[in-house]
C-alpha cells in the first residue's frame, strides 16, 4: 500500500475501532473481522466493501463514504462501490450525491445478468431477497422519491415490481410504485396496481409494506397495522406509509400527524424517517 493512503486508512478507519460512533463502545464482532480480513487485503473490492457496510450498520455513515471514495479510487466506475456509497448518501441526507452514484451504477450494470447480492443482516430464514440491479434501481427510486420527482420514480419501481424474483422484493416495490402514483393523482393505476395483492403471501421481511398495501386497498383496517412484535424501524415505516398515503389523498392533518410521529425521538435515519422528514416539509 502507499505510504499517503496508509496514513489516511489510519486517520479515518483507527484499527479496532474503524467506526463506534462511541469510542468506548465495543467493537462489533463482524466489523471487527470485516476490519481484519480489509488489513490483510486492503486492494481487495469486496473487502473494502465488507467493512463499508459493517461500519455503516454502526451509524457512522460519513466514515463508510471516505472508505468507498477510496475505493472508487482504486476501482474507478465499480457498479457495486457506487451502488453502496449512494445508499449512504442517502443516510446522510445527501440526495443529489446520491442520485449521482446510483445514476452511475445503473448506466454500468443495466446490460449486465443480474446477481444474487448477500445480505449483510441476514434475515430470520437466511435467504437473500434482493440482486445488484433491484438494489440499484431501489435506492435510485428512492433518491427521486425523497426529492419530491415522483414521475421519475414511478417507472423505476414499476420495472422493479415486474421482474421481481421474489414475494419480498415486488412487495417493496410495489408499495413505493403506488405512492408514487398517488402522489401523482394517478388513481385508476393506485387501483390497479393494489388489485393483485393478496393477504395470504409469504413474505419474509417487507411484512410492514406487505400490511400498508392491504391497508390503502381497504382490506386491511387500521388497528391491524401495528401489533405488539413490531420493531421501532417498523413502526417509522408504518408511519410513514399512513403519512404518505394521507398527503397523497388531500388529508394534510392526518399526513402531518403521521409524520410527526415517526420524527418524535430523533429516530435514525431509516428509509421511513428520511421520506417522513421530507413529505413534512413539502406540506402547505
Amino acid at each position: 500500500m502507499r505510504p499517503l493512503v496508509a496514513a489516511l486508512l489510519i486517520l479515518v478507519f483507527p484499527l479496532g475501532r474503524a467506526a463506534a460512533q462511541d469510542p468506548a463502545a465495543p467493537v462489533p464482532p463482524d466489523l471487527a473481522a470485516a476490519q481484519a480480513a480489509y488489513d490483510r487485503a486492503p486492494q481487495d473490492r469486496d473487502a473494502l466493501i465488507w467493512l463499508g457496510r459493517r461500519i455503516g450498520y454502526t451509524g457512522a455513515y460519513p466514515r463508510a463514504i471516505d472508505l468507498y471514495t477510496l475505493g472508487l479510487q482504486r476501482h474507478p466506475e465499480s457498479p457495486f462501490l457506487l451502488r453502496h456509497r449512494g445508499h449512504r448518501y442517502l443516510s446522510i441526507r445527501d440526495t443529489r450525491r446520491a442520485r449521482a452514484d446510483l445514476e452511475r451504477a445503473w448506466a454500468v450494470v443495466r446490460a449486465w445478468p443480474d446477481i444474487v447480492e448477500p445480505d449483510g443482516q441476514p434475515n430470520a430464514r437466511g435467504i437473500p431477497t434482493s440482486s445488484l440491479h433491484s438494489n440499484i434501481r431501489y435506492h435510485l427510486a428512492l433518491a427521486y422519491f425523497l426529492d419530491g420527482d415522483f414521475a421519475l420514480a414511478e417507472p423505476i419501481w414499476a420495472e422493479d415490481a415486474r421482474v421481481a424474483t421474489n414475494l419480498d422484493q415486488r412487495v417493496a416495490a410495489t408499495y413505493w410504485w403506488v405512492l408514487s402514483l398517488a402522489h401523482q393523482g394517478r388513481r385508476a393505476e393506485v387501483a390497479q396496481v393494489l388489485a393483485p395483492i393478496d393477504a395470504s403471501w409469504d413474505i419474509i421481511e417487507n411484512g410492514s409494506y406487505h400490511r400498508l398495501l392491504l391497508w390503502m386497498k381497504g382490506v386491511l383496517p387500521t388497528e391491524r397495522l401495528f401489533s405488539a412484535e413490531v420493531s421501532a424501524v417498523e413502526r417509522q415505516t408504518i408511519g410513514n406509509g399512513m403519512g404518505q398515503w394521507h398527503a397523497a389523498n388531500g388529508r394534510a392533518a392526518e399526513a402531518r400527524a403521521a409524520w410527526q410521529g415517526v420524527l418524535a425521538g430523533h429516530p435514525a435515519p431509516s428509509f421511513g424517517v428520511l421520506a417522513a422528514e421530507r413529505g413534512l416539509g413539502r406540506l402547505p
